[in-house]
């Protein structure tokens, strides 16, 4: 299979591109691992494959609407949003 004919069946079956897919592994990785294994941002970013923590911040926050720190202190809240329940 050719890589234009991949990319076309996995936006089919993902509406994402494989790029986009894998930003999003990594930042659901990380925002587990900080609310789990209490890491904070920078380590997080480093764990899943990030080597700027600013870009991470910025991917962090435009996906989750918050910067990572207060999205974890959100989620661990009384009433805060359960990582199942998404």
């Amino acid at each position: 299979m050719g890589v234009s004919t991949l990319h076309h069946h996995f936006r089919a079956l993902t509406a994402m591109s494989p790029l986009q897919y894998q930003k999003q592994l990594r930042l659901h990785a990380a925002r587990e691992s900080m609310l789990v294994e209490g890491l904070d941002a920078a380590g997080a970013a480093f764990e899943v494959g990030y080597e700027s923590a600013s870009q991470f911040n910025r991917e962090y926050s435009r996906m989750f609407g918050q910067p990572p720190m207060r999205d974890i202190r959100t989620l661990r809240s009384p009433g805060g949003v359960q990582l199942g329940g998404e």
